[in-house]
């Protein structure tokens, strides 16, 4: 397996989100999905990272959007085939560390309560429950986390 900064317009990669998009279509409404589009993904303030398998296939992907305050995690996802292999582990380890360099202390997120293995993956990482944050609405489909990256 292999972890690199990439471009999120690659065909494979764009069928992997498409995918993500598809499994939250199946939790959440519309209006408690608060995801990026693919435009958003390509803005220099994003760092998006692509997990690949030993034979060059998209299999996770993820992102760190970096604001003056804090950088907010974005678009976590490791397709079924990927799963059970500390993909996202290894991702999230490559933003943050990213992120570091380029001088963010705090990390935040919002996912939703259905995502019980984001969660518990959260939660193992060292992110820990917070409230609503930036635009984010209080709304019982949304979980809000953060994590202290740097001193």
């Amino acid at each position: 397996m292999t972890i690199a900064f990439e471009s999120p317009g690659q065909p494979d990669v764009v069928a992997l989100i498409t995918d993500l998009d598809a499994y939250q279509d199946t939790l959440y409404p519309p209006e408690s999905r608060h995801m990026l589009d693919l435009v958003s993904l390509m803005q220099p303030d994003v760092l998006f990272a692509v997990a690949r398998d030993s034979e060059g296939h998209a299999i996770g992907c993820g992102a760190i959007v970096l604001c003056p305050e804090f950088g907010e995690l974005k678009r976590m996802y490791v397709s079924p085939r990927g799963r059970g292999q500390g993909v996202a582990r290894k991702l999230m380890a490559l933003l943050e560390s990213r992120a570091i360099d380029l001088g963010c202390k705090l990390l935040k997120l919002e996912t939703g309560p259905y995502q019980h293995e984001a969660l518990a993956l959260y939660a193992s990482a060292g992110y820990e429950r917070r409230g609503p944050f930036g635009d984010y609405t209080n709304d019982p489909l949304s979980v809000f986390m953060q994590k202290q990256i740097a001193a």
